[in-house]
């Protein structure tokens, strides 16, 4: 019993209140059990969730939080009933770890919008454990809910996909964005998200336009990420005549901001897909969207099928986020940075070779 007890022990950093304030923190993983795999964690991306939550700016924060949901890692630990997975595989944990695997969401391979959605971290599963994330030395998951990390894909570099490469790519298959080459798409804001919203969208033969308000970020966007074209937002010329020039608007920005300018720029039919999310309401103009005859919607990650298949299509197409590699001991001033947008594009963690250092 102690040698299993000890084989449960972890470790992380932890929240412990609304600071945000990131510490060494103790605590045990579940045991592996026949369906579980535990993964000794290698990689992890620092997502602006993970921001919000540690800071409770969406209020159903639950302390001590250890954040963290784009994990690449070993599987290191399958049980009997595994068959995706042997010891030794590299494999990835994204943003959702559990769910009731019999609804009709979960049934149609969209285990992301099922009722009973475990996420990765501040949350419980169904036997009331806390589940906490990967800014830790190992988690164990269920074999439904871990991935196959593609070889030739970087595992630092590729961690951001398991949240933001599914966030964008997700909505740009159902929302119809792949199904006809040079459609014209909008990726509003450039960041975790947008960068590779950006990448993914020319992977698909979109036309993509930046829209941001730094014009400071226009060469990055066209001659880093291979943008066509770059729009600043406080150029009211340039937004002048950009109107109705657009299929699609990916809205990645999660500050308030005004959602009118976007649908300005939308062509009749035109969709706007928000996946940014605001701590405020946003106001919904509803004259653009009558008289253009406009959508708007909204996207959450992916299912674990979809999920999957969006890694297999970066790695085809050598899609990897632009990231900045930090040691776990310089978490805290990252996550001040990341609340002034100060990174480019994505902060990711050195597991591995910090965690126990730190």
């Amino acid at each position: 019993m102690a040698k299993s007890s000890d084989q449960n022990k972890a470790f992380g950093w932890a929240a412990n209140d609304k600071s945000g304030v990131l510490s060494p923190f103790h605590f045990s993983r579940r045991e592996n059990g026949d369906n579980d795999v535990t993964v000794k964690i290698l990689f992890c991306g620092v997502c602006h969730s993970d921001l919000h939550t540690i800071k409770n700016d969406w209020g159903f924060s639950h302390y001590p939080i250890i954040p963290g949901h784009e994990i690449v890692g070993i599987a290191t630990t399958v049980g009997k009933n595994v068959t995706k997975f042997k010891e030794g595989d590299r494999v990835g944990v994204g943003v959702i770890i559990g769910s009731c695997q019999s609804c009709e969401s979960c049934n149609q391979d969209l285990e992301n919008y099922c009722p009973q959605l475990v996420y990765t971290y501040n949350s419980r599963s169904f036997d009331g454990t806390r589940n906490q994330g990967g800014y830790s030395d190992k988690i164990v998951v269920d074999q439904r809910f871990v991935l196959s990390f593609p070889d030739g894909l970087p595992s630092d570099s590729g961690a951001p996909l398991l949240c933001a490469g599914i966030t964008v790519y997700s909505p740009m298959k159902y929302y119809g964005m792949t199904e006809e080459k040079g459609k014209h798409l909008g990726v509003s804001g450039l960041g975790g998200l947008g960068h590779i919203a950006v990448k993914i969208g020319k992977a698909f033969g979109l036309k993509v336009t930046v829209i941001s308000r730094s014009p400071d970020k226009e060469s990055e966007a066209i001659d880093r990420l291979g943008a066509d074209s770059f729009l600043v937002t406080t150029d009211a010329q340039k937004m002048k005549d950009a109107i109705g020039t657009m299929d699609f608007v990916l809205d990645t920005v999660s500050a308030e901001h005004s959602l009118l300018p976007l649908f300005s720029l939308l062509k009749v039919n035109g969709k706007l897909v928000a996946l940014g999310l605001p701590e405020k309401p946003l106001e919904l103009p509803i004259f653009p969207l009558v008289l253009g005859r406009k959508m708007v919607g909204g996207s959450q990650i992916g299912g674990m099928k979809e999920t999957q298949e969006m890694l297999d299509f970066c790695a085809k197409h050598n899609i990897v986020a632009d990231i900045e590699l930090i040691k776990m001991s310089n978490i805290n001033s990252a996550m001040d940075r990341l609340a002034k947008s100060d990174v480019r594009y994505r902060f990711v963690i050195d597991v591995a070779n910090s965690i126990n250092s730190a």
